[in-house]
């Protein structure tokens, strides 16, 4: 994995330093104006930049509102989005006429976003819709910013906010690297996951910032090489492996790495979740290590009883298989008694887990206790609190 992030670092080094030297494709050019709508100069731009080797769409610092818009390629060469303003989408769910993304990055190579803006969701109006705690199939809201088959390519300097749904969305990427992203949304604000991603693989994501009302980070299936490093968690969820196991034919989750992180106030931490009566599937080579948690709930979760506002049965034992995975160095405070939950399926119990140098101190009255449930951790180190207190 090393030879292939350095090289794949090089080519991306190599993408940004040729910057200078790219045709320049300003929205102004096409009719924009800030507090206007630029839907259809933004197009246009994207259009004539895509056709030419080496080029830089350029939207210069000010507030302009934007219609849903998907920037396709393939383009001629290499390609810069610059945001140097803010975008604001509509703030109603219906101008998207039952599209669940707004501004959509689609088959594009050598891809460059960059440039310190904001990409403003206007979520408020469309969380009040949002029936995903009732409902197990429910609506999909527009996502702030899609990713979809996206090679070769770098984001930075960004911000997401407020997004309506899930904040940054990847499908089928490969070496994609996150540098300096920011990613903002209330506590309380359903389903605005920070950065999810599925089908993808070698995608790096550093020194971001992100507090949201969802999963900070979560990896759906079929998503493999990811190193997750120096990250800022919170509010939110934590860092989540799935949820697994819900639909047919989900690929195989590998190669995962979480070092260095900050949690502070998360519902939960470190988490790999997977759903009883699940399809079968697997998720392999997971390694949280280095990570600082600052009163989190659950703050080392394996769950595979997952079942979010009992949507569904939870009769038969999750069907994931789960092995060679490892929680090293982990400490701080937990506001949650149990610090330490390994509850694995009894189908297909864990194996290879690995608990190393865990402090953990409760936030609160008592000491902190450990749960496992069907794995037989390899422990190493210091324990705080003492791994599996409670075996069942």
């Amino acid at each position: 994995m090393g030879k292939n992030f350095s090289i794949a670092t090089v080519s991306l080094l190599l993408l940004l330093t040729s910057t200078n030297a790219r045709q320049v494709f300003d929205v102004k050019s096409y009719g924009a104006q800030t507090n206007g709508d630029i839907t259809q100069a933004l197009t246009q731009a994207w259009k004539a930049a895509c056709a030419v080797a080496g080029s830089k769409v350029v939207i210069s610092t000010g507030t302009y509102k934007l219609g849903l818009v998907t920037l396709l390629g393939p383009c001629k060469g290499v390609i810069e989005f610059n945001l140097q303003g803010t975008l604001q989408a509509p703030s109603d769910i219906e101008s998207f006429k039952g599209k669940d993304g707004w501004v959509v990055f689609e088959r594009i190579d050598s891809l460059t976003v960059s440039g310190g803006g904001v990409f403003d969701g206007q979520g408020q109006m469309a969380w009040q819709k949002n029936n995903c705690a009732k409902k197990y199939n429910c609506d999909i809201l527009p996502i702030n910013i899609r990713f979809n088959f996206i090679t070769n390519s770098i984001v930075q300097d960004i911000t997401s906010k407020d997004s309506k749904f899930f904040h940054i969305n990847l499908l089928g990427c490969k070496n994609l690297q996150f540098q300096h992203v920011t990613i903002t949304a209330p506590g309380d604000s359903p389903n605005t996951d920070g950065i999810h991603m599925g089908q993808s693989s070698q995608i790096n994501i550093t020194n971001a910032n992100i507090g949201t009302g969802d999963d900070c980070i979560s990896i759906g299936d079929g998503t493999q090489d990811i190193t997750i490093k120096q990250v800022t968690c919170g509010p939110g969820h934590g860092i989540s492996i799935g949820s697994l196991g819900r639909y047919q034919n989900e690929q195989p989750v590998s190669g995962i790495r979480v070092i260095g992180a900050t949690l502070s106030n998360t519902n939960n931490g470190l988490r790999i979740k997977t759903w009883p009566a699940s399809l079968s599937g697997t998720a392999s080579d997971i390694h949280f290590e280095n990570v600082i948690m600052d009163n989190v709930g659950n703050p080392v979760l394996i769950d595979q009883n997952y079942c979010p506002n009992n949507q569904c049965s939870n009769e038969s034992p999750s069907k994931v298989k789960i092995s060679n995975v490892s929680f090293k160095n982990i400490t701080g405070t937990s506001s949650t008694l149990e610090a330490v939950k390994l509850v694995c399926s009894k189908s297909v119990p864990c194996q290879q887990v690995v608990v190393a140098d865990i402090d953990l101190a409760y936030k609160g009255s008592g000491s902190a206790t450990s749960t496992c449930v069907n794995v037989q951790p390899a422990v190493l180190g210091k324990q705080n609190p003492p791994t599996c207190t409670k075996k069942i």
